[in-house]
């Protein structure tokens, strides 16, 4: 059965005028369902009941199934289990800016990236708009405490799911939905160009993140073969036509490997590749798995490149480290369920 929660406003809307209803009704059932946070029909009590037997014959509310969380210094790492028995990762971090979700939006990953566990795991299928809205509504329901940024960097590639992705935002930035402000949920991305560009359209103030990780196209390709397809002249020339056009920040992921991407040479060729660009760098320290053979870059080394590209003037943070006593690299916690 298909779920209420894949429904934006306007799908909604649609809903009720083909049922001969009132369009109004869609305003208060997203009441019901997101700020009151009902559990069933027989909750609602401003709607008809011939309107909600139809509602409930056709539409589910049923939730994910949780099935495991672990818990570290100011992160929650919940593994839920799918109507269809398979397995997706949702990632609390509690900031000083408010509790931020990092969300899953497929069930594994085609992308391959050499470094990521969930791009050992194949892509079995992509979530429904659902699916991924209900990983918020559930983390909130377990914290008591309500989520203010949501980034789509969980498991899988957020624009190889591009109709339901965007669906979802329109939920959680909806006055009547989750209300999160379109310029605190971010999406991540390996760089489909195609994508990109169709992203450019879209009228929501969203964050975009490229998930870089190697500065010249020799090495990413051998790291993410996305780039074998759109090497970094076609990704960087599609990024300066989407910063001409909505005038939004991008925002540069370098995870950094040890040995591999991390030297003084990769940092000044980053510099070059981005200097000029509306941007910023987010070094990440990696989270290594069992499965594929990576290693964090030393403290001394991540500081070393830090310093090279603050030389170069460029926009550059060092994300803050969560989750090092928990299974912390994304995929890992699924991994470990299914035992592959």
């Amino acid at each position: 059965m298909n779920s209420i929660y894949n429904m934006d406003i306007e799908e909604m809307e649609e809903y009720f005028l083909r049922h001969d209803d009132k369009k109004f009704h869609a305003d208060q059932l997203f009441n019901w369902l997101y700020e009151k946070r009902v559990s069933s029909y027989e909750e609602i009590t401003n709607i008809k009941k011939e309107t909600l037997n139809n509602l409930k014959q056709e539409y589910s509310l049923s939730k994910l199934t949780l099935v495991n969380v672990e818990k570290d210094t100011d992160v929650n790492k919940y593994l839920f289990k799918l109507n269809d028995g398979q397995h997706i990762e949702a990632v609390l971090m509690n900031h000083n800016y408010g509790n931020s979700i990092c969300v899953s939006s497929q069930v594994g990953c085609n992308m391959g990236c050499k470094f990521c566990e969930s791009g050992r795991r194949k892509k079995v299928r992509n979530l429904e708009t659902a699916e991924m809205v209900l990983q918020i509504l559930q983390v909130e329901e377990d914290i008591k405490a309500r989520i203010s940024h949501v980034v789509i960097m969980g498991i899988g590639e957020p624009f190889d799911n591009y109709d339901n992705v965007l669906r979802f935002i329109k939920i959680i930035n909806h006055p009547k939905g989750l209300q999160i402000g379109s310029r605190h949920i971010t999406i991540s991305s390996c760089g489909i160009v195609p994508k990109i560009e169709e992203f450019m359209d879209f009228p929501y103030q969203v964050n975009l993140a490229i998930s870089l990780h190697a500065p010249n196209d020799e090495l990413r390709s051998k790291l993410m073969p996305i780039n074998k397809v759109y090497p970094l002249e076609q990704l960087m020339n599609t990024l300066k036509k989407y910063l001409q056009k909505t005038n939004r920040r991008i925002t540069f992921e370098y995870i950094l490997l040890d040995g591999i991407n991390d030297q003084t040479t990769h940092a000044e060729q980053l510099s070059k590749l981005i200097k000029g660009i509306n941007a910023y760098v987010n070094l990440i320290p990696y989270n290594a798995t069992d499965n594929l053979g990576f290693n964090r870059s030393k403290t001394i080394q991540i500081m070393k490149f830090y310093d090279i590209l603050k030389k170069n003037k460029i926009n550059v943070t060092i994300r803050r480290e969560f989750g090092s006593k928990i299974s912390a690299a994304c995929g890992q916690l699924r991994s470990k369920e299914e035992a592959l």
